[in-house]
């Protein structure tokens, strides 16, 4: 590949334009499984993974008082049923970003989103929606020192003003932590 058509590469800007476009290449890839296997031992001391998942189809839903509920009542039940504690949260129309952190002898982290959306699904599934809610894959990357930790979470605290949902962060009611900031 030439120097000039690498420059002309277009790059997602956002974590919401990446999160689309891996969600994105995995639709139009499905049937290829390229997927990168999540390793299954992490050897930070305490890490911090944020964390991103998107309804079915990107439909718009959770931006729902008796659906934020159910959400906070699966991350508050986190710790005793999988191990892992949940920190700050935004809930979108269409996807959540949470920070999570596991205790040392936790459920691996794909077997705690897998059973997280279950729960929540079923749950969501008796009040408004029906069918499958989440898709199958989340984006998970874990951050590495607190400075990561503030940008991730000044960025996503601001996607509701970025969606021109609210005028000012302080005013969407669907944010807010579970167990650590």
């Amino acid at each position: 590949m030439f120097r000039d058509q690498r420059s002309r590469r277009q790059k997602p800007k956002t974590v919401d334009a990446i999160v689309d476009r891996v969600f994105s290449i995995q639709v139009e890839s499905k049937s290829e499984k390229k997927h990168l296997k999540r390793p299954s031992d992490v050897h930070l001391k305490n890490p911090i993974y944020f964390i991103t998942c998107c309804t079915l189809r990107r439909k718009h839903f959770l931006n729902n008082g008796a659906i934020h509920d159910i959400l906070i009542d699966e991350w508050l039940q986190s710790n005793n049923r999988h191990g892992w504690h949940i920190g700050r949260y935004v809930v979108m129309p269409d996807h959540v970003h949470f920070f999570a952190s596991p205790d040392p002898d936790a459920k691996p982290l794909s077997r705690f989103m897998q059973a997280w959306k279950q729960w929540t699904s079923k749950r969501i599934s008796q009040r408004s929606q029906s069918g499958p809610i989440w898709q199958k894959e989340f984006f998970d990357h874990i951050l590495r020192s607190n400075e990561s930790l503030s940008e991730k979470w000044e960025y996503i605290r601001d996607n509701p003003v970025r969606a021109e949902l609210v005028k000012n962060v302080e005013d969407w009611p669907y944010q807010g932590h579970i167990h650590f900031q």
